[in-house]
């Protein structure tokens, strides 16, 4: 079922639900991290999104990857975390219990469009993850980036 959250919603409204989303670590050649800036807070975060019905884990990445930058030209190196938050709620009201599976990512520079734009996404940035702090749209993925930043990948 093709935007699973969204049929979801039309049931439970703004009432907790539980998501489990895929989130991107896409590493350049020069060991920045590509951020997202989401149009729905302006605020910064890791590209990915919730997993739809009958989708794989890895199936689900490509296609918001894919959504969120305009590029699917990535290669996935390893899964090395999951996550799960507690509630946390979108700026529109919507409540979750995320679950976050973590991926770390190769993808060549030139593969990103950084004026790539679309309804959720107003701006792309490669950033240095050990020296640029960003505004984070949920604040708990810093314990992610930390665990990311131990990668020897």
């Amino acid at each position: 079922m093709a935007d699973y959250i969204k049929w979801l919603r039309s049931k439970v409204g703004h009432e907790k639900i539980l998501t489990v989303a895929l989130v991107a670590f896409l590493q350049n050649e020069k060991g920045e991290v590509l951020l997202q800036k989401r149009m729905d807070s302006g605020l910064w975060d890791l590209p990915g999104g919730c997993l739809e019905l009958g989708e794989s884990f890895e199936e689900a990445l490509y296609r918001e990857i894919l959504e969120e930058t305009g590029s699917d030209n990535f290669e996935i190196l390893k899964q090395f975390a999951t996550y799960t938050w507690g509630e946390f709620i979108y700026p529109n009201g919507d409540k979750v219990q995320p679950t976050d599976i973590c991926y770390a990512c190769k993808i060549s520079k030139s593969s990103i469009n950084l004026e790539y734009q679309d309804e959720e996404t107003m701006a792309l940035a490669w950033v240095n993850l050990k020296t640029d702090h960003l505004p984070l749209f949920n604040p708990k993925m810093q314990q992610a980036i930390n665990d990311y930043l131990k990668l020897e990948v």
